[in-house]
C-alpha cells in the first residue's frame, strides 16, 4: 500500500478513474459496430460465410484468453491495453480498405486478440492500482460505471454512425473506427501502473525449481493455475463467474430477433435501447449489489430469472421492460461476481487468474450460441430466453454456497513483491 495522505490517494484514484472510464468509452466507440453485418452482406457473403467470421472471432479469443493473461502478468498491463486498440485499427481498416472474406476473418482474429489482452489486463491493473492506494473497496463502483461507460460509447456510436455513413459510406465509419481506436491506444499508455514485476517468474535464462530451463511464462502459468486450484474461493468464484455473465450477455445477441417477433422493424431499436438502458442502470447499482445480504442477492438473481422469462414470454412489447429489469439485476450481479473473484485472489499472478474466467465465459457463451441454434429448430425466440432464464434459478441457490465461503475481506494478504514496471 502506498504511504500517502487521504487528499493525495484520492487524487491519484480519480486520475486513474477518469482514464479508466475514458478507455472505456473510446474503447466502444466503434461506428463499424452497427453496420458492419450490413457491410459483410453487401461485400456478397452468405449468411453461413457471416455465421463463420463469428466462429472465427469466439475460438480466437478462446485460445488467446488464457495466454494473454499470462503475458500480462509477466509483461506491464498498460502496454497491453494500449496495444490492444492498435490491433482493432488494423483490422477495422482493412474491412473498408479490401472487403472479402479472408480480410474480414483477418480482422475477426485481431479483434479476438484485442478482446484477450484486455481482459484480465484492464480487471487486475484497476483493482491493483486502486488496492496500493488504499482504495480497493472502491472497485466494485468503478468497474461498474466502467461497463456503463462502454455501454454509452456503443450507443453514441450507433447514433452517430447514422450521418457519417449517410454521407461517406463505409469509408468513412471505418476511417471513424480506426481513429477512436487510436486515441483508445494513447489513453491506454495514460493509465497509471506501479505494479511490481512478476515474483514467480524465473530470470532469464535462469532455472525452474527443478533445476531445469524454466520460461517465466509457464512459471506464471502454473502459479495461476495452481491459486485456482488450491484456493476454495477462487476457485468457486471461477466456476460462478463465466455462468453468472455469460448466459445473458449471449441473450443480448439475440434481442433484435426476439423484438422482431412483437413489433415492426423500425420500433425494434427502440427495444433494444430500452435493454441497453437497464443494463447500463445495472453496472451503476454495482456498490448496491455488494451491500446486498447473500439471501436478497439469491433472491435478486432468481427475481431476474422470473422477470426474463416473463416478459420474453409475454409476446408484447411490454414486456421488454419486464427484460430491461432482469437484464438490469443480471449486469449487477454479474459485476459483483467479478469483484468477488478479485477480492479472493491474493498472489501476484492476478491477470491470469482472472482470465481464466474469461476462458469460462467464451466457453458457456459457444454452448449458448450452439444451444440457441438448435433450440431454433423447436421453438420460438420467447421460449428460448424462458429456457435459458432457468439457469439463473440454480445460480440463485448456489449464491449462498459460494458468498459464505468467500475470503475474509478483513485480513488482506499482501501480493509478493517484485520489480517495478515503468
Amino acid at each position: 500500500m502506498l504511504n500517502s495522505s487521504p487528499r493525495a490517494a484520492a487524487s491519484l484514484a480519480r486520475r486513474l478513474t477518469v482514464t479508466f472510464y475514458l478507455y472505456a468509452f473510446l474503447d466502444d466507440f466503434v461506428l463499424l459496430y452497427p453496420v458492419y453485418a450490413l457491410l459483410f452482406t453487401d461485400t456478397g457473403l452468405s449468411v453461413g460465410e457471416i455465421s463463420s467470421l463469428f466462429v472465427i472471432w469466439s475460438v480466437t479469443g478462446l485460445l488467446l484468453e488464457v495466454p494473454s493473461g499470462v503475458w500480462a502478468d509477466a509483461v506491464s498491463r498498460r502496454l497491453l491495453l494500449a496495444g490492444a486498440p492498435l490491433l482493432g485499427a488494423v483490422g477495422f481498416g482493412l474491412w473498408v480498405a479490401a472487403p472479402s472474406y479472408w480480410v474480414f476473418a483477418l480482422g475477426f482474429v485481431l479483434w479476438g486478440a484485442r478482446s484477450a489482452l484486455q481482459s484480465g489486463a484492464s480487471e487486475a491493473l484497476l483493482y491493483e492500482e486502486l488496492d496500493r492506494l488504499g482504495l480497493a473497496d472502491r472497485y466494485g463502483r468503478i468497474i461498474g460505471r466502467a461497463s456503463t461507460f462502454g455501454l454509452l460509447g456503443t450507443l453514441l456510436a450507433t447514433a452517430v454512425a447514422t450521418p457519417v455513413f449517410a454521407s461517406g459510406g463505409y469509408p468513412a465509419v471505418g476511417v471513424a473506427s480506426v481513429l477512436a481506436s487510436l486515441l483508445c491506444a494513447a489513453v491506454g499508455l495514460a493509465l497509471p501502473e506501479h505494479r511490481a514485476g512478476t515474483a514467480v517468474a524465473a530470470p532469464a535464462g535462469g532455472t525452474g525449481d527443478d533445476g531445469s530451463e524454466s520460461s517465466g511464462y509457464l512459471s506464471i502459468l502454473r502459479a495461476g493455475l495452481a491459486e485456482a486450484r488450491t484456493d476454495g474461493s477462487v476457485r468457486r468464484a471461477l466456476l460462478f463467474l463465466p455462468a453468472m455473465a455469460a448466459i445473458w450477455g449471449a441473450l443480448e445477441e439475440y434481442m433484435p430477433l426476439l423484438a422482431a417477433d412483437v413489433v415492426a422493424p423500425s420500433a425494434v431499436p427502440l427495444l433494444v435501447l430500452l435493454v441497453w438502458a437497464g443494463t447500463m442502470v445495472g453496472g451503476l447499482l454495482t456498490p448496491v449489489g455488494q451491500r446486498l445480504s447473500t439471501g436478497r442477492f439469491a433472491a435478486t438473481i432468481a427475481f431476474a430469472a422470473v422477470v426474463l422469462a416473463a416478459g420474453a414470454l409475454s409476446g408484447r412489447a411490454g414486456g421488454f421492460v419486464l427484460i430491461a429489469v432482469a437484464f438490469c439485476a443480471l449486469q449487477m450481479a454479474s459485476l459483483v461476481a467479478d469483484v468477488r473473484l478479485q477480492e479472493s485472489i491474493t498472489g501476484s499472478t492476478r491477470a491470469t487468474v482472472t482470465s481464466l474466467a474469461g476462458l469460462g465465459s467464451e466457453v458457456v457463451t459457444l454452448g449458448v450460441f450452439g444451444g440457441y441454434a438448435l433450440a431454433s429448430v423447436f421453438a420460438g425466440h420467447g421460449v428460448i430466453f424462458a429456457v435459458f432464464a432457468v439457469p439463473y434459478l440454480v445460480l440463485a441457490f448456489g449464491w449462498r454456497r459460494v458468498a459464505g465461503t468467500g475470503p475474509d475481506r478483513s485480513v488482506r494478504q499482501p501480493a509478493a513483491p517484485a520489480a517495478k514496471v515503468s
